[in-house]
């Protein structure tokens, strides 16, 4: 497929006329044309593209379907559908009326060839672009950054079922790709009884004897077919299958490979005690590679991913505005600037550097990031004032014991000298030793009390409850530990918290992804497919609150009053 950079092609006579009058007042597909055209260029695709063969449709084009595909939560199948009956689409693509659009198939070749190429965030940087061009967004406001759970496209398997459902998927690929070798090397009609069917927790044996048979079945079965794969004369190739790798990766990661007393080798699964990976790197599904289960709290426990969406923000939330309109001081909308996907298993913190690093690439960097106390620590605070940006954000309080039983002396009770490296406690009595560290990969700096000094102490009791006697405490070098206590004690003052009431808008922002796009859900398999989704879904939002921007002005959104309110006024009158 080759590509002829011609951009959105002009709309014809006869199409303008009956979208005209078919949409007297527009619509958001016809606004999106007539004022965004030019997000949605041909060029920036080109490399995704050769130059040689059939002329493919327009990735301009087809990036402006997915736009509103998901600005309406369509399918592949509706969103092309739309394109032929929908003349609103019609105007928006610069279609004939008679045009009998596109089957749906492209939309998914599309997506594929941007995700391979690294495309998945080209439109929605250069829509955001354009509303930096246009004087909508800028650098240096205020923005507020929130995460949300996003569940996977596969089905949840336990651990039994994972290494059962392994082994099909690498028999189901091996099947296609491999015929001939696979008859060679197993018993097709066995396999096929055992693999047929997916498997099923809810089929598999009551006790679990038998279930732990069938795990042990499994495990021999996919250490059979690595084997085979990994024989020295098995074709290179074979191996590279992806489901043949991961299962490879399923097999260590449930199973132990030992040798017993007379040398035979035995398999049996992992438990507690034989250890199991972490999180981050265990498999969730033959079939994502990228999935990962994870849980935040007691309640939630999820397999797939996160993603970190990063707004404007000029005022604090109307819980009784529109929320598509989200407008803020000046009547300028509150816009996505960033989204930001992983997998289940990232923590916030591991996000705020990147997101802040994209933010000023595009040159939106904000004076003020307002965002949850899973994000900040000392570091990152840190390295932000020094870029010019103020991370308003509760940070960790001090987690000692004395901290947390609100009993005894905690951290601020005592006075650091860093000059003279030395702490002073708050009977009068200095520390004896001044150790620097390296904890869990940063700096850090233990300071140790000498026990003759604590022993004689009478506040040794309220101080600490080590066995030797002693109090010691652990701080960050001298500018990440000032601006940590400087961050801990402004967050109790009102002052702190009137301001950091601006960050729960992203509540209703998130709320509206999940409402309009279904960002929820993931669509596809694996991280990359995964991003491409979250920046359409990201696109598809600021085109709804710029289409709202544009058709509403800020002194038409009135307060919306209830029913009953309404008919308590009647009543009254």
């Amino acid at each position: 497929m080759s590509m002829r950079p011609v951009g959105l092609p002009d709309v014809p006579e006869q199409t303008v006329m009956v979208a005209r009058a078919a949409f007297p007042k527009g619509s958001l597909a016809i606004r999106v044309r007539d004022r965004l055209a030019e997000v949605f260029a041909d060029e920036p695709f080109a490399e995704a593209f050769g130059v040689r063969g059939a002329p493919g449709l327009s990735p301009g084009a087809l990036s402006l379907v997915t736009v509103l595909q998901f600005a309406e939560d369509l399918t592949d199948r509706q969103a092309a559908a739309m394109a032929v009956r929908a003349i609103d689409w019609k105007y928006a693509l610069g279609m004939e009326l008679t045009d009998i659009g596109f089957d749906a198939s492209v939309l998914c070749r599309f997506r594929a060839r941007l995700a391979d190429n690294g495309m998945e965030r080209v439109v929605f940087d250069r829509l955001l672009q354009h509303c930096k061009d246009a004087g909508l967004v800028a650098a240096g406001g205020k923005q507020r950054t929130d995460s949300t759970h996003v569940i996977s496209a596969v089905r949840d398997l336990n651990r039994l079922e994972l290494a059962g459902e392994s082994v099909r998927a690498a028999l189901e690929a091996l099947a296609v790709a491999a015929p001939a070798w696979l008859a060679g090397q197993i018993d097709v009609t066995e396999f096929a009884e055992r693999y047929g069917p997916r498997i099923d927790g809810w089929k598999m044996p009551g006790s679990q004897t038998k279930r732990d048979r069938l795990a042990q079945v499994f495990g021999q079965d996919a250490l059979a077919l690595c084997q085979a794969a990994w024989a020295a004369d098995a074709p290179v190739w074979i191996r590279e299958i992806e489901a043949v790798a991961l299962l490879r990766q399923v097999l260590v990661q449930t199973y132990i490979i030992r040798s017993d007393a007379r040398g035979r080798r035995v398999i049996k699964k992992r438990d507690a005690d034989d250890g199991v990976p972490p999180g981050q790197l265990r498999l969730a599904s033959p079939y994502d590679a990228d999935a990962r289960w994870a849980a935040k709290g007691d309640d939630l426990f999820w397999c797939g991913y996160k993603i970190h969406l990063t707004e404007t923000c000029t005022t604090l939330p109307d819980t009784d505005a529109d929320p598509d309109a989200d407008a803020g001081a000046g009547g300028l909308p509150n816009l996505i600037t960033d989204v930001h996907t992983t997998d289940a298993t990232v923590p916030d913190v591991k996000a705020t550097a990147p997101i802040q690093h994209k933010l000023a690439e595009h040159g939106v960097k904000p004076a003020e990031h307002y965002l949850d106390s899973g994000y900040p620590s000392a570091d990152l605070i840190t390295t932000a004032m020094k870029q010019g940006v103020r991370m308003v954000t509760p940070v960790l309080l001090d987690r000692s014991a004395q901290a947390k039983a609100a009993a005894g002396f905690d951290k601020t009770a005592f006075t650091v000298n860093w000059k003279t490296r030395q702490v002073r406690c708050p009977a009068g009595r200095t520390s004896s030793h001044w150790n620097p560290v390296k904890q869990h990969g940063k700096d850090a700096i233990v300071i140790t009390f000498s026990v003759l000094t604590c022993r004689e102490c009478p506040f040794q009791q309220q101080c600490t409850a080590s066995k030797l006697g002693r109090r010691m405490l652990t701080l960050r070098p001298e500018e990440l530990h000032e601006n940590l206590a400087r961050a801990r004690a402004e967050q109790k003052t009102d002052t702190w918290k009137n301001k950091y009431a601006l960050r729960a808008g992203i509540e209703g922002t998130i709320n509206q992804a999940l409402d309009i796009t279904g960002i929820r859900q993931a669509r596809y398999r694996g991280l990359p497919k995964v991003r491409l989704q979250h920046a359409f879904s990201a696109t598809a939002l600021n085109i709804v609150r710029l289409d709202a921007h544009w058709t509403t002005g800020p002194l038409d959104r009135t307060r919306r009053s209830s029913r009953l309110e309404r008919l308590s006024y009647r009543l009254s009158a």
